[in-house]
Parts: structure tokens; sequence; C-alpha cells
């Protein structure tokens, strides 16, 4: 490593205005230590049951990170290039993690003034003990050194978690999933918080890929005929009671729109059928999944599972890509959503409910003012989630302040959530949340709409207490 330090801004992402920046500076040292609540995200739960150190720098940081393969895939890098695992085993993949991180670090110009840029540099500056920017003729000696780091004890799992001062990680498994990692997690007597998060979309959406193998493996777990509409919905509240059981408090459903509709028994039954027998029409699956989002808001009325929906983006648009490679290789587009009208049916149905808490998470910035931030400074049951996906940056994040706070206030958000597989990051996505959120208290604080005794008690309750609160942690 270099004798030459190599550190972040202490004042980076705070406003070049000296007075908004005090005010930042002040707000987040009260935060910045405080433990990390992560309710939504992907990491693998097996990481904290196993507790074995990671693989290797390219395993780690690069090639789970569809942030960075996406960029490097629109320059040209092939995905073969950076190790990427081919559907195709005949598929010549790089099997040298050196060689694929050489590649990463020849490009890494590439994400100059990009989010995935500062969570990188956050992960090898404050997590890996990195001294020197990362380039080209360093690659080497930086990839090795994390490869020794990671092959230390404080770098394991279980260690890094303790570090992060993570106080509960939530991650997302399929209504089929055993959830063996979260069982051996619950009896090893680690005192980590891991919970799973209940997706049920690959048994609701009749046009999802795995629809039919997991409408099998649903039926064989829970002893209910699926065919039947009354037992179909029964085992799934048998599944969301397991989840329950492990530690969950929430679900998470995640279709193109947010489309929902009330439907009768007879019709639903007939959807069903046609479902399960793969005759169903695309404007069937719709009707199918727009009376699930229902059908799942009552059950979180009866059982208090916090429901999320994410929705307004077009999966796998490469799909040349997707027959080579699979799902989330960063072929996916924001798409347009509207939400008044989709979300009437279910609103009438439960939005008035003030124990129910529904988590809206969207693509489309543009329904933020118009739409998300009026009906949640409405609904008792509507909470906002934070910018999400393409927008968890530090541009997207403060034009979500601005368009939703005026409408919405603060409270009928729910914080921040990372929503990453890239365990690394977390702490970065987390710093990057809280200093946004300081600069924007002290935007209003400059502006005398608060006082600073507000924007310290707000600090506190976009770090850690609103999401506590919504996802009943």
């Amino acid at each position: 490593m270099s004798s030459q330090a190599y550190s972040l801004h202490p004042d980076r992402l705070f406003d070049a205005d000296s007075s908004i920046r005090s005010v930042a500076r002040a707000l987040y040292q009260e935060i910045r230590h405080l433990p990390i609540v992560s309710p939504h995200g992907h990491t693998d739960p097996s990481w904290f049951a196993d507790n074995q150190p990671f693989g290797n720098p390219a395993a780690l940081l690069l090639q789970p990170d569809h942030y960075a393969f996406r960029m490097l895939y629109s320059q040209g890098i092939t995905l073969e290039s950076l190790g990427i695992p081919a559907k195709d085993p005949m598929t010549e993949v790089e099997q040298d993690p050196r060689k694929a991180w050489q590649v990463f670090a020849d490009h890494y110009h590439l994400f100059r003034g990009t989010p995935s840029r500062m969570w990188m540099d956050h992960a090898m500056t404050e997590v890996l003990g990195v001294d020197q920017p990362l380039n080209s003729k360093n690659a080497r000696s930086i990839y090795e050194h994390i490869d020794a780091q990671l092959k230390t004890d404080a770098f394991l799992p279980r260690s890094l978690y303790e570090r992060f001062n993570i106080d509960v990680l939530a991650t997302t498994e399929t209504a089929v999933d055993t959830l063996e990692s979260h069982l051996r997690i619950n009896d090893s007597g680690w005192k980590g918080r891991v919970i799973t998060t209940f997706r049920p979309d690959s048994v609701t959406d009749p046009e999802h890929p795995d629809f039919a193998a997991h409408m099998a493996l649903l039926a064989e777990q829970t002893s209910e005929d699926i065919h039947n509409w009354s037992n179909y919905l029964n085992a799934l509240r048998k599944r969301r009671a397991f989840f329950k059981s492990t530690g969950a408090t929430a679900t998470d459903h995640s279709y193109p729109t947010p489309y929902t509709t009330v439907l009768t028994d007879e019709v639903c039954q007939n959807l069903l059928t046609r479902a399960l027998a793969g005759t169903i029409t695309g404007q069937e699956a719709d009707q199918f999944r727009g009376h699930m989002l229902v059908e799942m808001a009552r059950m979180s009325q009866n059982d208090g599972l916090v429901m999320q929906i994410h929705c307004g983006v077009f999966r796998n648009h490469n799909q040349s890509l997707f027959k080579r490679f699979g799902a989330d290789k960063g072929a996916d587009i924001p798409l347009k959503a509207e939400f008044v009208h989709n979300l009437r049916p279910l609103l009438n149905e439960v939005g008035n409910d003030p124990n129910l808490t529904i988590i809206l998470f969207t693509l489309d910035e543009d329904v933020y003012a118009r739409e998300l931030a009026p009906l949640a400074g409405h609904y008792p049951a509507l909470k906002l989630g934070p910018a999400w996906w393409f927008h968890d940056s530090p541009e997207g994040m403060m034009r979500y302040r601005r368009m939703v706070t005026e409408t919405a206030g603060f409270y009928n958000t729910v914080g921040f959530n990372d929503d990453t597989r890239a365990f690394l990051s977390i702490p970065a996505r987390h710093d990057v949340a809280r200093r946004v959120d300081c600069n924007f208290l002290a935007s209003l604080v400059c502006e005398h709409r608060i006082t600073e005794e507000e924007a310290f008690d707000l600090a506190l309750e976009l770090t850690s207490g609103l999401a506590k609160k919504a996802y009943r942690l």
C-alpha cells in the first residue's frame, strides 16, 4: 500500500454554502454513529449462518453488483471478462478473479460522479483499509491487500455485521424458501438480528418464470390443494405464519405496475385454474396480480406484517443478456407508473386502516409530488418508501425530499433502507443517506422553516426512528 494517505473528504455531500454546511455538520455528528437499521435488502442469510470467509475481492465487490457491471457493459466490456457466470456451462467465462479485478480497475474512471463510486470508495477506504484510489497500476496490490484482509477473522460476516454497528438486517426470500439459514442463525446463540422478508411474487404472479414449480412446492409444504381458490389462500397464510415465526416483520411485492382490483371468488377461481394450466392471457395475469395485492393487504391486516410494494420497473429489458446470464444483470429499466387510479381499489378496501402499513416504492420520480405524496398524506395505511434503486443517490434522495415533504411531511415516510446485495456497501449507503438528510434539514433551518431543535429530532427519526416504527422493529 502507498505511503501517501488517501481518504474521503469529511464534508462530502454537504452544501457549498457555509451556513448550511455548518448546520449539516452539527446534525451529522449527532447521528453518524447511530446503529444501522436495514429493514429491506437482499444479502445472503447463509453468510451469517455459516460465518465463513468471503471468497475474493472480485466475488465480493464486483460480481454481485449489478450497479458496477451495468456501467462496464454499457462501455462494451463483456460480462464474461468480469467472471459473471453464464447459464450455458460451455460459455467461456474468465475464471481468474485477479484478471476480472484488473478489468474493473482499468475502467474505474467510468464511475466518476456516480453513487457506485462513492459506495466503492467508502468500502475500500473505510472498511478494507485501502489508502489509494483504485487504478490500472495499483489494481494487483489492492487486490492482494483486500484478499489478505478477507482471510482474517475480523472480516468474517458476523464480525463485519458487528463492526458496521447493524441493529437489524432484513433479507428477502421467496414464499417457498425453507428459511434454513435463518433458522440456523436463530438457533446459533449469536446476538446479531438477521430477519427474513416474505416475497410471494413467484406464487402470486402467473407470468413469473418459477410460477409452476413454486406452486407445486407451495402445495407440498402446506398440504393444501392449491387448485382450489380458498385452499390456495390458506396455503399463503400458512407460509406467512411460518415466515413470521422466524422473525419476519414485512412482506415485499414487486410488479411492473401498482394495478389493483377486487374480483369475486368465482372469477378468481377461474383465473387460478387458467394460471395453473398455463393458458392464462396477459390481461388475465394482470387481473390476477391486481387482486392478489388486495388479498395480501387483507392478510397483512390479520397477521400484522408490513406490506411493501415496489413497482415501476421493466425487468430484464435486454433479452439477449437475460437468455445468456439470467436476471439481475443490470438491464432493468424504470417505467412510467400511475398510482391514483391503480391503487384506488386496494385503498378503498384497506387504506383507512391505521393499524395496517403499506409502504410504496417507485422508479417513476414524476409521481412523487403529483400522486404519492398526496396519497400518503391522506390514507392512514400508506407510507412512502425512500428513493429507490436508480434514485438511491445524492441527487435522487434530495429530489425525493424536496418533492414529497411539503405534502406528506416527514412522518409519512419511513427513513432509509439500502435494498442491497452488496454487504460491504451497507455502511456506505447509510452514510450517504444520513449526509443528504442532514443537508436537507440544514437548508430548512437556514431558511427558518424549522428550528435547529426540530432538525436534530428529525435527524434521529430519519436515521432510525421512522424505519423502526414503520417496520415494527
